[in-house]
């Protein structure tokens, strides 16, 4: 069986990149295939020795540093690839990757992060942030996302077999492309065993991308009403100028941290919080495999991946509304209830998404697609 992949783009290492790096270790020398690569050769090295397939987006003026200008270009770019000479596709798409074009001799599975976000539910947002509130730049924007979104749809007809990252996407998939998906959760990096270090009492923490729907400044917002806890914010972004001015002296933000220095932050904490509507979240779950329990936002993937106060053995505390009157109950609620939250049980629930378990059903489902399809060919 001779296997390709396909990713969206590389330039920053997240985690999307995080899941291709586990689909590269299970088609090793699959050539992979990508609007750009602007990766350093670090980031390159950690997917393996394959061939990484660009298309003319990657030779477009100022393409390093705004490839994303190049929008209404990515489904030309994506079906420009050949794929013909392969007898599986392997797709790793938050946007285009999917739309690759395949034959009837071909599978293509798809690993869907979301429908394209910009094109389907998240665009005024979106439109927002780059100043397109209004007016006719606004819709020209509207009207080239409308083309976008009707070409996603017709794009999704040449996957074979859709996996979602969280039933919470599955539905979205349902919703936008009339499909059905399977549910694999991402890989997530769990430590070999809980950290022994002390908590410190009063320290809570969030680790985010400061970007506008993670809604960390709300998170910052809400510790001026807990003026007696501290939080540390850590992450970069455009949104950190607003986050400062939300936060009270008793948040400190400290930019981006390396993996030890974040490790140790999450242990020392009495809890993690997170305030964004999430498609899955890895964060909450790095946080309780080092034993921390998270407040969260009860929306999104994040109820498939938090066992609240209900359950037998709880990892964590919801709330309802993103507000910083919200978040601050939830952190008194959280107070009042920690006793009956385990670390042990934090970990245990983490441990559902370890790397290994991914590996083992994404390779399972791949396999039995394959079956099926080599017999319904025959």
């Amino acid at each position: 069986m001779k296997a390709a992949l396909v990713h969206d783009w590389l330039d920053t290492w997240a985690g999307g990149e995080n899941v291709l790096d586990h689909l590269a270790a299970l088609f090793p020398g699959a050539p992979l295939f990508t609007l750009v690569d602007f990766f350093p050769q670090a980031s390159r090295q950690r997917l393996g020795a394959r061939r990484i397939n660009v298309s003319f987006l990657q030779r477009m003026p100022f393409s390093r540093t705004s490839f994303r200008r190049y929008l209404p270009l990515f489904p030309r770019a994506i079906e420009s690839f050949d794929l013909s000479g392969f007898d599986l596709v392997v797709s790793s798409s938050h946007a285009v990757a999917k739309g690759v074009r395949t034959n009837g001799s071909q599978l293509h599975v798809c690993y869907c992060y979301s429908p394209m976000r910009y094109a389907w539910d998240l665009r005024d947002q979106y439109l927002s942030q780059v100043g397109l509130h209004g007016g006719i730049r606004a819709r020209l924007a509207h009207r080239m996302l409308d083309r976008l979104a009707a070409w996603d749809l017709r794009a999704s007809t040449r996957v074979t077999a859709f996996v979602a990252i969280s039933k919470y996407i599955a539905d979205r998939i349902a919703r936008c492309y009339g499909r059905d998906a399977a549910v694999i959760y991402p890989p997530v990096d769990i430590p070999q065993s809980l950290d022994t270090v002390p908590r410190e009492p009063g320290l809570y923490v969030t680790v985010s991308r400061l970007v506008p729907y993670k809604r960390i400044d709300v998170i910052a917002a809400a510790f001026r009403e807990l003026p007696d806890r501290r939080l540390v914010i850590v992450g970069e972004g455009t949104e950190r100028t607003r986050i400062e001015a939300a936060a009270g002296p008793n948040v400190r933000l400290a930019g981006q941290l390396d993996d030890a220095q974040r490790n140790a932050l999450l242990a020392r904490a009495q809890a993690f919080v997170f305030a964004a509507d999430e498609d899955f979240g890895i964060a909450p779950i790095e946080a309780q495999a080092h034993g921390t329990p998270v407040i969260g936002y009860r929306k999104g993937a994040l109820t498939e991946t938090i066992a609240g106060l209900d359950s037998d053995r709880p990892t964590g505390v919801f709330f309802d509304a993103q507000t910083p009157e919200a978040i601050a109950g939830a952190v008194r609620a959280f107070e009042a209830a920690r006793s009956r939250i385990d670390p042990q049980a934090c970990r245990d629930n983490a441990q559902r998404f370890a790397a290994p378990r991914f590996r083992a059903e994404f390779s399972a489902f791949v396999e039995q697609q394959y079956a099926a399809f080599s017999a319904a060919r025959r």
